[in-house]
């Protein structure tokens, strides 16, 4: 397996940006932290007031695809809730290509076929083939499940097999 990130008690959360719905004048709210475990702690409070609804935290990064990477590899805890992992051939691109997940409340590791990424356009699936990509630029963890809540997920790694 490659590791595209691995959290440490030394990784640099300004690595990350924080993208919620106030880019669309919502008002949710979240943050990136690393826990004294070494941990990456995604954690906020989605809000639909004002057209809003999502919140997400993204990496730019540069993974090579090659025939031997089948899945996205995630190490994580969720909340129970559900989240989608999105990636981009190139940040600029306006899609993202998205596959959604759901936690458990434990440790687990989820692996996410990279064929099976749809392309997505502000939360609508556009009519255009899955991820062929033959790099991976950007990283991103989204919620958006249409209600208020608070969320915490948190990555102990992400990587491509």
């Amino acid at each position: 397996m490659d590791r595209i990130y691995t959290f440490s008690e030394n990784s640099n959360t300004k690595d990350w940006r924080i993208v919620n719905d106030g880019v669309m004048g919502g008002i949710s709210s979240s943050s990136l932290q690393i826990t004294k475990e070494g941990h990456g702690h995604f954690s906020g409070k989605v809000s639909l007031e004002n057209n809003g609804g999502f919140a997400s935290v993204q990496l730019n990064t540069n993974m090579p695809i090659t025939k031997n990477h089948s899945y996205i590899v995630l190490r994580i805890k969720g909340d129970g809730k559900k989240y989608e992992f999105r990636i981009k051939e190139n940040p600029l691109q306006p899609e993202a290509y998205v596959q959604p997940f759901a936690t458990s409340g434990v440790w687990e590791t989820i692996r996410l076929n990279i064929g099976d990424f749809y392309p997505q356009y502000r939360g609508r699936k556009l009519n255009i083939g899955n991820f062929k990509g033959e790099t991976i630029q950007q990283i991103s963890f989204l919620i958006a499940n249409k209600k208020e809540e608070k969320f915490d997920l948190w990555m102990e790694w992400i990587g491509v097999e």
